[in-house]
């Protein structure tokens, strides 16, 4: 079965800390017990990679029955249901969750507090939407950097159609650079397009001598258009042309399957970079894109930082 979401987990762990004193980990596993998960169920990760999802939810529900003073930590990592949690357990509860939890002044005055509001009374009534989410911070925070990213990807491909050619080759050597190709020097690439360049719009030296190059080709086209095969197989003649074993054909667009079906047969090193992965990698390496706002927000408590960011499309100041 999928993870429950936090709130759904409030009841479970409050009724794992009845029993007395608890660490973090019994707790974990009395309340996956209860609910019935499977080791591939406690093995599911949240969209950062970086902790399992219901050792996050476990987490939140745990502090906000902390918040409530319903359960409360005698030690490091360890926790016990208090009075009030034991007597909210006797009224045998059907859920506890966010707005069962609104009851306690202590939670509410956190929840204030955690807003930055404590000068203004509508924290005291958080937003319906804030209590009926089912997302922990964490869930949040990565469901709207996400979110931002695929605006911003879609940004960055409008304008680069807006662009002349020989930018977008600019900007795809600069890429290439930051990503690691040519050492990163920007010195050890160029763009080379121009006409009756064969197809060829740039080349990055991997050594310092030239004596291994990849040739660049970068096409731009509207949405919807496909690279087909024949220009995958064109680029690949351009490099017999200039005795070249490696090429990197980048575009806007996306490519056919035909297309690339061939780079993969063909006994060159072909790399085929459609225009998600163009904006993606663009987003990921900065290029193109300038921070607008950093969102930064920490819970001493429970040792956790968070970092999003915010960032725009701004290839005007790209380097030409």
């Amino acid at each position: 079965m999928p993870v429950p979401d936090f709130q759904s987990l409030m009841l479970p762990v409050l009724r794992a800390t009845a029993d007395g004193e608890i660490t973090a980990p019994e707790l974990r596993d009395r309340v996956a017990h209860e609910m019935g998960l499977t080791a591939a169920d406690l093995a599911e990760m949240l969209p950062s990679g970086r902790q399992p999802t219901f050792t996050n939810r476990t987490a939140w529900a745990n502090v906000c029955l902390q918040r409530a003073g319903l359960i409360e930590r005698t030690g490091r990592g360890q926790y016990k249901a208090t009075s009030s949690g034991l007597a909210e357990l006797g009224e045998n509860p059907a859920r506890i969750d966010l707005r069962f939890l609104r009851r306690s002044p202590g939670f509410v005055e956190w929840r204030r507090r955690s807003a930055g509001l404590e000068d203004k009374a509508e924290a005291l009534t958080p937003a319906p939407a804030i209590l009926d989410s089912t997302a922990t911070p964490e869930e949040q925070i990565a469901r709207s950097y996400e979110t931002l990213n695929a605006a911003l990807a879609t940004d960055l491909l409008e304008r680069v159609g807006q662009m002349s050619p020989g930018f977008f080759e600019r900007l795809v050597i600069e890429l290439l650079m930051k990503l690691g190709y040519g050492g990163g020097d920007r010195d050890m690439g160029k763009a080379v397009g121009r006409a009756g360049d064969g197809g060829i719009d740039g080349v990055i030296k991997e050594d310092a001598l030239g004596l291994d190059l990849i040739y660049v080709q970068a096409k731009r086209y509207a949405a919807g258009h496909a690279v087909g095969r024949p220009e995958v197989q064109a680029f690949a003649g351009s490099l017999d042309g200039v005795g070249a074993t490696k090429g990197i054909l980048i575009t806007t667009a996306s490519f056919s399957t035909g297309a690339r079906e061939f780079a993969a047969r063909i006994s060159k090193r072909l790399i085929l970079v459609d225009g998600v992965e163009l904006a993606r990698l663009m987003v990921e390496r900065e290029v193109g894109v300038r921070t607008q706002v950093t969102y930064q927000g920490e819970e001493h408590r429970r040792e956790l930082f968070h970092r999003v960011t915010r960032r725009a499309a701004h290839l005007s100041e790209f380097r030409r």
